[in-house]
């Protein structure tokens, strides 16, 4: 399934989304990276989905979705294995998060993620 196609990611964001980027690659990235995600089936994508599909293409443009990761440098690490500690310090201005972007696309999909379930196996009687 294909969530977004230039044309879609063109009338979301503009003509320029896509900078100087390969925009057919961004939005093959864009669908790969949204059919990875655990959500719903639509008969009718939602706007919101559409939306997160269209900045998840301009980030590929940019080169962002798709990039090596690394949480950041490494000040200080600690382990402790009797009830489970882990603590890990960073040199400050070194540490790496989500992008703006990314957190808003976050947001976009949140309500149409598939959740975990659990079934209530307690009968009464």
């Amino acid at each position: 399934m294909n969530y977004v196609t230039i044309d879609s990611v063109t009338q979301s964001l503009g003509p320029d989304w896509a900078g100087s980027g390969d925009a057919n690659l961004a939005v093959t990235q864009a669908n790969a990276w949204l059919r990875a995600k655990p959500l719903r089936q639509f008969e009718v994508i939602p706007e919101d989905v559409l939306l997160a599909g269209a900045y998840a293409a301009q980030l590929a443009a940019k080169g962002e979705l798709y990039k090596d990761r690394a949480d950041g440098v490494v000040k200080s690490e600690r382990v402790k294995a009797d009830t489970v500690e882990v603590q890990t310090e960073y040199v400050a201005g070194m540490e790496q998060g989500k992008s703006s972007t990314m957190l808003f696309i976050d947001d976009l999909l949140s309500p149409y993620l598939l959740k975990g379930f659990a079934i209530n196996t307690f009968v009464v009687k």
